[in-house]
């Protein structure tokens, strides 16, 4: 038996005694006085296992953030989870799912770190749930475990096995919403398309929805074998594998009706964000900002073109969605945390929030 699955199992057994705390620690129950329950318990009380395995190992509160280590039966492993709670955590509230993007967090590039996306979330009543890991892997079920990228399964970690411990823990209302930049743009439409209803709204900034043609598929080999160090034919098989257009976004854009629906863009030509001084740059030094605006320029006019396909496709089909076209800008943080913004009453409508 490998060291993770005895880790489950010895962690499976606390969580089935914890399991009864949840009463008065989870499913909505709060403290008589609108204290978050969490937050004065210091304690985060696992939930029972899901049908697969599934279960919390560990937890960590520090205030209004918590930090989750979550067993994924799929993956066969822990995948960390941050939480942050929300501003008023008295009464059931909605889950907010945040994803990273082609780092998958497991680097710099997240947006704790290069936005102020998360102190604004704060003065909002939801639950932001940003699980980390899944590098260079497009949050999808992979065919094949990879020599460089491991197993993953984040499709069904993200759908089947995260959210009833989340519910269940947390102690949610049970309306979901989820946003990511870059790559994850593509994963949150797939995940939409998946399991249609589960996400009120979805919002993606820079992604390329198609990845069935010659030109979308180019653009993923980019992340995950030009990044990544994988190999797209362990993801999708062969170029001309089916699974190729059974993933496509924009094929399949008719799974998208009836979510409140939020994509962004830029041209990839130079514009505010794109300076030594920019606080959301990753690396404000003059290499930096060429790289930004050589390959971030580049990245941005592709994405720009993906998009816009995608835009079609939805305005043949009458599906509704709010495209947002920026005249200017490159595939970095400035622009995502601006999109994530004015994304953000499209987000609060599906969450039943006030803008």
């Amino acid at each position: 038996m490998g060291k993770t699955i005895r880790r489950a199992l010895a962690f499976g057994v606390v969580g089935s005694v914890l399991a009864a705390c949840v009463a008065t620690f989870g499913a909505g129950i709060s403290l008589a006085d609108g204290r978050d329950p969490i937050v004065e318990s210091k304690k985060l009380f696992a939930s029972t296992a899901t049908a697969n395995g599934s279960n919390i190992l560990s937890s960590r509160v520090d205030g209004r953030e918590l930090t989750m280590l979550v067993f994924s039966a799929s993956m066969n492993k822990g995948i960390t989870v941050r939480v942050q709670r929300p501003k008023d955590a008295s009464v059931p509230r909605p889950v907010l799912y945040l994803l990273n993007g082609a780092g998958g967090g497991e680097d710099r590039a997240t947006w704790w770190r290069n936005t102020d996306v998360g102190n604004f979330l704060a003065t909002k009543d939801v639950n932001v749930v940003m699980p980390v890991g899944g590098a260079w892997a497009y949050y999808t079920d992979w065919q094949h475990d990879d020599p460089a990228l491991g197993r993953n399964k984040w499709r069904t970690f993200l759908l089947d096995e995260l959210p009833p411990l989340v519910d269940a823990a947390l102690g949610t209302n049970g309306v979901n919403a989820i946003a990511a930049n870059s790559m994850t743009a593509t994963a949150v439409l797939q995940l939409a398309q998946a399991k249609p209803g589960f996400y009120q709204s979805v919002a993606g900034y820079s992604g390329c929805a198609q990845i069935s043609d010659p030109i979308g598929k180019q653009f993923t080999k980019l992340v995950v074998e030009t990044y990544g160090g994988g190999d797209v034919r362990n993801m999708y098989g062969p170029d001309d594998d089916p699974a190729w257009v059974a993933n496509d976004p924009v094929v399949h854009a008719e799974k998208l009706r009836g979510t409140r629906l939020y994509i962004s863009d830029a041209s990839g030509l130079p514009g505010p964000h794109d300076h030594i001084d920019d606080p959301n740059m990753m690396n404000p030094t003059p290499v930096g900002l060429a790289n930004q605006l050589v390959l971030g320029g580049i990245i941005e006019a592709a994405v720009s073109w993906c998009t816009r396909n995608l835009e079609s496709r939805l305005t043949a089909l009458n599906i509704p969605a709010t495209f947002d076209h920026q005249p200017t800008g490159t595939h970095s943080w400035g622009y995502w945390q601006d999109a994530f913004y004015r994304s953000w009453p499209t987000l609060a409508s599906g969450l039943g929030l006030p803008e």
